[in-house]
């Protein structure tokens, strides 16, 4: 690290740890701090760095209260304050437990035994290790704040810093700073839209190359303009923010433009123009880092990349209109540029395995491989031995190693070491590792057993075998409702730079890093007071995408069902259940034969559903509600204004939603034959319903058509439709229940079920109901039909 760029970047981090040293008690021998650079002063004043911080630590280290508690966009937090649990990230923990926050501050002392232990550790050489140096930080201070802003963690503010600081290494008094926006378009069609035997794993393989094409494009750019990591603001799912130096004489755009153009130049020979970099950059002034002023530079450089969406391979036009021939396509992805001798079987252990172009069978492979890869190598070697596999991506390699001690043993000194979710010190001292998070939970396949050479991910027959019920998978997708608002407005005056990158930060970790957690260790993860339908550790999940603020988990149907409300209770607790920061979710349930990307369709529509239901809902069995009407809620605010209106005369039931009264019915544990005559009952009443109101819109519509007047016509928009939605089912209700057997009927706990059954509020939830408990408790002959 021999840069002035780097070296200011260091000068920030080791003032950190070194603050952080003293604050716990730590002695060793460390260097004495120095005084600044002007480069360094200027971003410390910028970003309110505390001025009298070296004498004055207890003051300025305080428990992190919680910036989602600030976010605003409608309804917000209010007056409401939150704390994040005292704790680090320990070593060897992968899947680190979920932090919760809560009312009250934690006392810090506690984590000052294993802070003075880490930074003792530490030898004089290492001191100059920025990459070491920063783990510490983020071990230690992700959830401690530091200075005036009490929800500014001290990491978050320390690479900010660095990041200015860096940026401002060359020209300490330069006027504007620059902002690098990117975003790889067309990665949905690249990850979903394939066809093959073994497409589960092959979807997961796409998505874990995509990530490390991001990363590809944050190198180079990180290399062309010579700037330290702390720079990177957020990179990830395609999308990646760099603060860069001020941009006089167009310098940092020319270097920008050269990356840009020799990457899609790759991506266009690789992928036929399939996927795009659009990556642009903004000059803002250097005082708006610390200014509401730098949340619309951020939002202006993101709008600046529509531009270039819509002009995608301009400079290689010439290039995308030549007139080639076309071939026998590829029967995974399609792509018919390749001559017949380019396709090869896709499995070459079965016979009859369709042919496939190079890049699906290397996709296919890969997935086979990721179970195990802990550790990637970034190299301009060509041949590196000792890997289990190697990728090109944009001119590099990246080289795929089971552990780090193998890769740190083979890779020169050149190469950048990616270590997947792992916190421990002891690799990083190498100097060259830096971490890399990824939300990779997956469930190991039984076949190949605990000493299989190659242990694998299950398939989707394997996770259909293991379902309750009715033999399927599903698949879900879900993410944040508003990120883009969040991210523009959301945090008002307080919406610089530190919080801004605080925010993108604690935004990942939980899908990221805490999704791996809520997957593996189910019963340490949920929230207090978590609803749950079983007590299932639930691992029979394989995470094809999660990061930013979106997630894609396929599994066996009733456990990815229950992990959805999981992750929502989770998120919601994560984020102070913040009214103005929800999800939005949807779930297809298919056969373990149904072609995935159809799946991937038919859930993204689902959780389009969602999203035109007001947002803060779930797609499921076909059907939208709230995720307040599938959980249950005491309250009868649940129902929608109109629905309270309607139902202001009725009777609030004794447990209202979807999913306590599936709970309560599984709980009775009905003879078989009663509960699939209750079921048949529950959706013909359900169907009868739908049809009734269905017949009462077109009704309606003729009414308008023949322009009969208003007060007819809203008669039957509203108090007929409304009689049929929440009271046609009684009669129908009373007479199924009375065909339970005296004993569920008559049992104390089932009162409170059947007044509920009987009670409006519920009438609307009956099909989805239904449907989930037929699904529950298919038998398998009746799953194979």
């Amino acid at each position: 690290m021999t840069s002035l760029s780097h070296a200011q970047a260091l000068s920030v981090a080791q003032e950190a740890v070194l603050l952080l040293g003293r604050w716990a008690g730590a002695s060793p021998s460390i260097p004495t701090a120095t005084a600044d650079s002007k480069a360094v002063t200027q971003a410390k004043d910028l970003l309110k760095w505390p001025q009298d911080s070296r004498s004055n630590l207890e003051q300025q280290v305080k428990p992190l209260r919680l910036l989602f508690d600030d976010v605003n966009l409608s309804n917000g937090q209010g007056s409401k304050n939150h704390y994040w649990p005292v704790g680090y990230i320990k070593d060897h923990d992968s899947y680190p437990p979920i932090p919760y926050p809560q009312p009250n501050a934690d006392d810090l002392d506690p984590i000052k035994p294993p802070i003075q232990q880490a930074i003792a550790s530490l030898q004089p050489d290492e001191w100059n290790n920025l990459s070491l140096l920063m783990l510490i930080l983020e071990k230690f201070g992700s959830y401690v704040s530091f200075g005036e802003q009490d929800n500014v963690s001290l990491l978050d503010l320390t690479r900010t810093t660095a990041a200015v600081a860096a940026a401002l290494a060359n020209q300490p008094d330069a006027k504007c700073l620059t902002l690098i926006a990117g975003d790889l378009s067309g990665i949905q069609k690249f990850i979903y839209t394939i066809s093959s035997d073994g497409a589960l794993k092959s979807l997961r393989a796409r998505s874990f190359y995509l990530e490390l094409v991001t990363q590809e494009v944050v190198e180079q750019l990180l290399s062309a303009l010579d700037l330290p990591r702390t720079n990177v603001i957020y990179a990830g799912g395609g999308n990646l923010y760099l603060l860069a130096p001020g941009d006089e004489g167009t310098i940092v755009q020319n270097k920008i433009a050269q990356v840009r153009d020799r990457f899609n130049e790759w991506l266009r020979k690789t992928f036929q123009g399939k996927i795009f970099l659009a990556l642009d950059c903004l000059p803002f002034a250097t005082e708006d880092v610390g200014t509401p002023e730098f949340a619309k530079a951020w939002e202006k450089a993101t709008k600046k990349l529509a531009g270039q969406k819509s002009r995608k391979f301009q400079s290689q036009i010439s290039e995308l209109v030549k007139p080639k021939p076309a071939y026998e396509p590829c029967r995974v992805c399609y792509r018919d540029d390749l001559p017949l001798p380019s396709l090869e079987p896709l499995n070459n252990q079965e016979a009859d395995s369709c042919l496939a172009c190079w890049m699906c069978r290397t996709m296919f492979d890969l997935g086979a491989k990721l179970f195990k890869v802990e550790a990637i190598a970034r190299s301009k070697q060509s041949t590196i031995k000792g890997a289990q596999d190697r990728l090109s991506i944009g001119g590099t390699f990246y080289y795929l190693f089971e552990e780090w001690k193998t890769a740190n043993a083979i890779a020169n000194e050149d190469s950048t070491l990616f270590l997947v979710n792992d916190w421990t010190l002891e690799p990083y001292r190498t100097g060259n590792a830096v971490p890399l998070l990824l939300g990779n939970y997956g469930q190991r396949c039984p076949e190949s057993g605990p000493d299989h050479a190659q242990p694998q991910f299950m398939n989707a027959r394997e996770m259909a075998a293991a379902a309750q019920g009715i033999k399927r998978v599903a698949s879900l997708r879900m993410d944040v409702d508003n990120l883009g608002k969040i991210f523009a407005k959301g945090l008002g005056s307080n919406q610089t730079l530190p919080p801004l990158a605080g925010l993108s930060r604690q935004m990942s970790y939980f899908f990221k890093v805490y999704l791996n957690s809520l997957a593996k260790n189910r019963q340490d993860n949920l929230p207090a007071k978590a609803k749950t339908l079983s007590d299932d550790s639930r691992q029979n999940l394989l995470f094809i995408y999660a990061g930013g603020d979106d997630l894609f988990v396929s599994g066996t149907w009733n456990e990815v069902v229950e992990f959805a409300f999981d992750i929502y209770q989770s998120f919601r607790a994560y984020t102070g259940y913040n009214t103005d920061i929800t999800l939005s979710g949807g779930i297809s349930i298919d056969g373990a034969k149904f072609p995935l990307y159809q799946a991937a369709e038919a859930s993204g529509d689902s959780e389009k559903a969602a999203k035109n239901n007001g947002r803060d809902s779930l797609g499921l069995f076909e059907q939208v509600f709230k995720w307040d009407e599938w959980l249950g809620s005491t309250s009868p605010s649940v129902a929608d204004s109109d629905a309270r209106e309607c139902l202001k005369s009725a009777e609030y039931p004794p447990i209202l939603g979807i999913f306590p009264l599936i709970e309560q019915l599984e709980k009775q544990q009905i003879e078989t034959n009663y509960a699939r005559s209750f079921v048949r009952s529950l959706l013909a009443t359900a169907q009868m319903q739908d049809q009734m109101i269905k017949e009462m819109e077109n009704k309606r519509k003729t009414l308008i058509h023949e322009k009969e007047p208003k007060q007819y016509i809203d008669y039957y928009e509203k108090e007929i439709k409304h009689d049929i939605r929440y009271y046609l089912h009684l009669p129908r209700m009373a007479y199924t229940l009375a065909r339970l057997p005296q004993r569920v009927r008559e049992h104390p706990e089932f009162a409170p079920v059947r007044k509920s059954l009987n009670n409006p509020y519920n009438a609307p939830y009956f099909r989805a109901i239904a449907t989930w408990l037929e699904l529950l408790n298919r038998s398998q002959s009746q799953s194979n039909d």
